[in-house]
């Protein structure tokens, strides 16, 4: 997890949060911090003091540290102090940041095709395929199973997605008959997408520079990333007057306030709205 040395406050704290069954990147995250924090102080974090906290943000804010860097050590040390220290309420008065509310980069369906017509692969263009025909995060791809495509049902099956939760998507018939070319030239038996590693699945590194050397090849002057296609397959759905719930479940939001920010950037919804002033009638002279 870390090169540094493991004294007996991080052991603990890697265990409290194995008990836990945070993922490994959470927990390398959540060192990060209390290590960070452990320099700043110049002593270990278990002698700290409230106004320690509150100096360690400043010093934070002061290095122009991101909304999400920000909060990203509040989680940590609020982890920290209550449950591994039991330091009930030491730091509670940690101050969150909001996020700027950026509404996210979308591609109009014309570029989407010219996208993934410009993949430098058959296994990619499938790949990028299953992001913008089923909405999968990067790490839903990588982690898929030839046992997950259900032709007979038509349904792809997500295994433990975000938050370790199950889901189905749908399995449009393009989509299943260019998975099957993709199956009949490299005949996948475990991994959908496999990596050059044997054994390993294809990495989101990989996946991502597939993506740009297809935009590129695309000539699209919009910033694109493995994500851009998932809000690209909320963003056209809603646009065809899909139901927001059923957008939800399909993209495996816990809340719907995450799904129905697309409603500020379906274009043709908005366009199709009616301004009030086209149903005003001047006043009669």
């Amino acid at each position: 997890m870390t090169s540094a040395p493991t004294t007996p406050l991080r052991q603990r704290m890697i265990e409290d949060m194995t008990i836990r069954q945070f993922g490994p990147k959470t927990q390398h995250d959540y060192v990060r911090v209390v290590a960070d924090f452990a320099r700043f102080l110049g002593r270990s974090p278990d002698q700290a003091e409230p106004e320690d906290l509150r100096r360690y943000q400043l010093h934070l804010a002061a290095e122009g540290a991101s909304p999400a860097k920000m909060n990203a050590a509040v989680s940590a040390l609020r982890f920290l102090f209550k449950v591994t220290l039991g330091r009930q309420g030491f730091g509670e008065r940690l101050a969150t940041v909001r996020k700027e509310d950026r509404l996210p980069e979308v591609l109009s369906p014309e570029e989407v095709a010219l996208l993934l017509h410009c993949a430098p692969s058959l296994k990619h263009k499938a790949a990028l395929s299953v992001a913008y025909g089923c909405g999968l995060r990067v790490s839903e791809i990588v982690h898929l199973k030839v046992a997950d495509i259900d032709s007979a049902r038509m349904l792809v099956r997500v295994e433990q997605g975000k938050g370790r939760k199950d889901r189905y998507v749908m399995l449009s018939p393009e989509l299943l008959e260019l998975l099957r070319a993709w199956w009949r030239t490299a005949r996948p038996q475990g991994w959908l997408f496999p990596g050059r590693d044997a054994g390993q699945p294809i990495t989101p590194r990989q996946l991502n520079r597939a993506l740009k050397t297809a935009a590129a090849s695309a000539g699209l002057d919009k910033p694109v990333s493995m994500h851009t296609l998932r809000h690209c397959f909320a963003t056209h759905l809603l646009e065809r007057k899909t139901d927001v719930r059923v957008i939800q479940a399909l993209l495996g939001h816990k809340k719907l306030d995450t799904t129905a920010r697309y409603t500020r950037v379906a274009i043709k919804t908005l366009g199709a709205v009616q301004s009030p002033l086209t149903h005003l009638r001047s006043p009669q002279p």
